[in-house]
């Protein structure tokens, strides 16, 4: 029975100084309350097929009685009597302590994920049968709990489906009681429910194969400074110059004080841009491919501790660990927004100024006009790259140069390494 409402407990309460006889009218209007409450508890018990069992009965009993045709009275009484032989399924307690556990909160795509149920007895007497409940996902997982002697547990175990990239929501479990034909359901929840995080597959990105981020490091820029390490040019000598940057020869040849001057070197940017546009992706596995690609990337610059901007053409992704940033990939769902590369490109350049390198990733049903516009509205100076994910029969590994963007075309993730080693070439 559930807990008393609000109303319940206001008409319970007996206000000092009323009429003789308030108490009994308060207790009138509790246990009027309390009936309504258990009759809407009792009544969500029925199915829309018990609804539909119950109403034909009805009428067809009361059509049968008014005008004395036995067959119906007699199809009323059987169907009638059927609702009533459900009701005493699903009349019984439910004395249950239920625990879910998932063995992992996180597995990789094709890994086995396992979880358990728990349920114990906490009465001191046996109850009848009843099943357990589980969703898992769009799915729902039923277990036949057996008759249970007062403190006896009973355990099950069950594997959750990781064949694609996702969360999925497990749980809540509930206790049910109710015919076979299923007129009549009484059920309990026990848990709250859990996530299990399906991580894309990624792939290590050795050190040979990630040349592509050789010129990161101390990379000079055309920003000018007067303190660095790439020697730029000789200037004359002004007020509040450091000392130690005076060359001496030049300056006693011209006879005028001159410094030294140095070409800005910034720490390596990576930005990884990852298209959702459902249009951009000849078939869902592509853009599978590119998620791959993108988390293998991007957990590579997080161990190499680069600095990393990881984002898709909706949001950007967090990626303080490589567990965050695996928890954003996963999440990520295809959409029908008519944002394109170009656009995330633009936001780039907007957002990420101090980027050094740029990656893309897409479908194959990008057009190497959208390519190249996406390169060219990139900030001057910034190295871009794009991987083209694609499955098509004729796909190979290649690498191409469109405007100022570096292609890579990628049948399957494994080619990642040697795709980037070409590009290199």
């Amino acid at each position: 029975m559930s807990a008393p409402n609000s109303a319940t407990r206001q008409a319970a309460a007996i206000t000092p100084g009323l009429p003789e006889g308030t108490g009994s009218m308060s207790r009138a209007v509790t246990g009027l309350v309390a009936g309504v409450a258990r009759s809407r508890t009792a009544i969500s018990w029925v199915s829309r097929a018990g609804w539909v069992v119950l109403i034909t009965g009805v009428v067809s009993l009361g059509v049968g009685l008014r005008l004395g045709w036995v067959e119906l009275i007699v199809l009323g009484g059987a169907l009638l009597t059927l609702v009533v032989g459900a009701i005493a399924f699903a009349i019984g307690r439910h004395p249950y302590q239920v625990q879910l556990r998932l063995r992992e909160g996180r597995v990789v795509v094709g890994e086995r994920a396992m979880g358990a149920l728990e349920v114990t007895n906490v009465s001191h007497r046996s109850v009848l049968p009843a099943r357990i409940e589980l969703p898992v996902g769009t799915a729902k997982a039923s277990f036949a709990l057996p008759t249970l002697a007062g403190g006896a547990e009973h355990d099950e175990l069950f594997a959750i489906p990781t064949e694609r990239r996702g969360v999925i929501t497990v749980g809540p479990v509930s206790s049910v009681r109710g015919d076979p034909v299923g007129l009549i359901r009484r059920a309990v929840l026990w848990t709250e429910p859990e996530e299990l995080y399906v991580h894309p597959r990624t792939i290590k990105i050795g050190g040979s194969a990630a040349g592509f981020l050789h010129d990161l490091e101390g990379r000079e820029t055309r920003e000018i400074t007067n303190a660095d390490l790439s020697f730029h040019a000789l200037r004359e000598y002004v007020p509040g110059d450091d000392r130690r940057y005076v060359h001496w020869r030049s300056s006693a040849r011209t006879g005028t004080l001159m410094v030294r001057q140095f070409e800005e070197t910034r720490r390596s940017h990576l930005v990884l841009g990852l298209s959702v546009h459902e249009q951009d992706y000849g078939h869902p596995d592509e853009m599978e491919l590119a998620i791959s690609a993108i988390g293998s990337l991007g957990l590579h610059a997080i161990r190499s501790e680069s600095d990393l901007t990881a984002m898709t053409t909706e949001e950007v992704l967090p990626h303080r660990s490589p567990r965050q940033l695996l928890d954003g990939l996963t999440r990520i769902e295809a959409n029908r927004n008519p944002t394109s590369i170009v656009d995330l490109g633009r936001t780039i350049a907007r957002d990420v100024q101090r980027a050094t390198v740029v990656l893309l990733a897409f479908g194959s049903t990008v057009t190497p006009d959208h390519i190249r516009t996406a390169g060219a509205v990139l900030p001057t100076g910034v190295r871009a790259l794009a991987i083209r994910a694609s499955l098509g029969e004729d796909s190979e590994l290649a690498a191409r140069r469109l405007g100022n963007v570096t292609v890579l075309t990628l049948p399957t993730l494994e080619e990642l390494p040697r795709g980037f080693r070409k590009v290199e070439r």
